[in-house]
């Protein structure tokens, strides 16, 4: 059984880390259940320090993965107009069948909304989209980087116990 739980636990890790980059799959949060079923073997000794740590990290990383791009909208100069069409060219560019649509959507997303707020200024919609496409690279930076830490975690722990493991 333990090797079971093992395995599915890495592949938790890898779903987690393909999940940073596309937001259709969980991210941090498929890494923290497979280091949750690493403790559940009965060959690694639970540390609930851990598994509390990493979990409060994920539930702060992902409410990070939210708000970060409409930030980097507001920040560059978006209005709320920007921060919607960031967050609604997010939903498209995942369910669009072009290449890169999670990079261009919420970039296009940003821009319309911000011409829909003031069609004249085209300099400030720009700028806000580019906002919101830095914050979305920063987020998704951000979520693959703790995606590592945690495999290198699991990978550390499997190493650690790997006689009572194999």
């Amino acid at each position: 059984m333990d090797l079971v739980l093992v395995l599915l636990g890495f592949i938790c890790m890898a779903i987690g880390i393909m999940g940073s980059f596309l937001p259709v799959l969980p991210g941090l949060s498929s890494c923290w259940v497979g280091l949750l079923l690493l403790y559940l073997t009965k060959a690694v000794e639970n540390n609930y320090w851990v598994l509390g740590i990493t979990f409060i990290i994920m539930i702060i990383i992902t409410i990070l993965d939210y708000v970060i791009p409409a930030k980097g909208t507001k920040r560059f100069g978006g209005s709320s107009y920007g921060i919607w069409g960031t967050n609604i060219g997010l939903i498209v560019g995942i369910l669009a069948p072009i290449p890169f649509g999670i990079i261009i959507g919420p970039f296009a997303g940003a821009f319309i909304g911000e011409m829909l707020y003031d069609s004249k200024d085209h300099r400030r919609a720009f700028k806000a989209a580019t906002g919101s496409l830095i914050g979305f690279l920063a987020s998704g930076f951000i979520n693959f980087l703790m995606c590592i830490i945690y495999m290198g975690l699991f990978l550390t722990i499997v190493w650690q116990n790997r006689n009572l493991l194999f």
